[in-house]
């Protein structure tokens, strides 16, 4: 897989639409350029914007801490397989203080060796509702007294908004950058 399916979009080939919503992006938390999903996404505005503002919550105003959040996202994306979801955020996971040792066994599909109690309680949760679409009473409650009501929805919001980038970036066929390894078998 060398280029994506979608021709990249410029400001001149954007629709008027297209460039609102691109503009909202690039102004957002995330910054310049338009990586992952959004080039694919663009192609349907309305459901870009609305994806791109759900995706700015669930990653920059989640209550689960970033370590946690971000560990939820690279699940998320090792489920799907989806390399470029994986690469991306396998970066972010490290820079909040997510061990590379855990970061490596999800993306061998394994669960890791070593675990602080509360990357259990996420790497529990998120492992089930990813395997069964659903999580235990136990499983539930767990999360809920680690973080609360809201947390249990945030972190639920992570796996499922992270789940359509990464499905999203699987059919699009979004290149990793030139000379990088995709990291999951």
């Amino acid at each position: 897989m060398s280029e994506s399916r979608f021709t990249t979009l410029t400001p001149q080939t954007m629709t008027a639409d297209q460039k609102r919503v691109a503009d909202a992006i690039q102004s957002g938390p995330r910054g310049a350029g338009l990586r992952g999903p959004f080039n694919a996404l663009l192609r349907s505005p309305e459901l870009c914007d609305l994806v791109q503002r759900v995706g700015a919550y669930v990653r920059f105003g989640s209550s689960i801490p970033a370590r946690l959040n971000e560990m939820a996202i690279i699940m998320a994306g090792r489920t799907w397989t989806a390399q470029y979801e994986f690469y991306a955020h396998r970066r972010l996971a490290l820079d909040a203080g997510l061990s590379p040792a855990i970061a490596d066994a999800i993306a061998a599909n394994q669960r890791p060796a070593s675990m602080a109690k509360d990357e259990e309680t996420v790497y529990d949760f998120v492992s089930e509702l990813l395997s069964t679409g659903r999580v235990s009473d136990a499983t539930f409650q767990r999360v809920k007294d680690a973080f609360g009501e809201r947390g249990v929805v945030d972190l639920v919001g992570a796996v499922g908004y992270y789940s359509l980038v990464s499905m999203t970036l699987n059919v699009a066929q979004v290149p990793l950058p030139e000379g990088v390894t995709p990291p999951l078998k």
